[in-house]
């Protein structure tokens, strides 16, 4: 960890590791971070199995990470995934207000630059989201 005036960077010495994930309602592993989780594990090393017990057709997301590189298979409610060295730029679009999330994150971890479609759905959850990260050092931007 380092500290620099207001600032704090925190790196990891350590690669990331695949985990498994089963949804279920609260105070277990709330459904609404799964997508967030997945591009997460898009990136670790080895392979992650998520199950989506709560709701249906909340996999919305993964054909917009296989765009981006990722290596996702599913099977009904559960995705297989295999983490994949990095993720590449493409155009995305968003579908709902968690995936749309998902591929905010996907998108600071590619290489290139991205572009988002459809963040009305962010907008519905998220407010200012691009103005936030950027205080978090991203470089993100809305474009009309």
């Amino acid at each position: 960890m380092e500290v620099e005036g207001t600032s704090i960077r925190v790196r990891g010495k350590r690669p990331l590791l695949a985990v498994n994930a089963k949804t279920h309602p609260y105070p277990a592993f709330p459904t609404d971070i799964q997508a967030q989780f997945m591009a997460l594990m898009t990136l670790a090393r080895g392979q992650s199995i998520i199950m989506e017990t709560v709701f249906e057709n909340r996999f919305m997301h993964v054909a917009e990470l296989k765009r981006m590189g990722a290596d996702i298979t599913l099977d009904g409610r559960t995705a297989i995934i295999n983490g994949v060295n990095s993720l590449s730029n493409a155009p995305l679009m968003a579908t709902d207000l968690r995936a749309s999330a998902s591929l905010v994150l996907a998108a600071l971890a590619a290489k290139g630059e991205s572009v988002i479609s459809r963040v009305y759905h962010i907008d519905r959850g998220y407010v200012s989201m691009e103005k936030k990260l950027s205080c978090l050092g991203a470089r993100i931007k809305r474009v009309k």
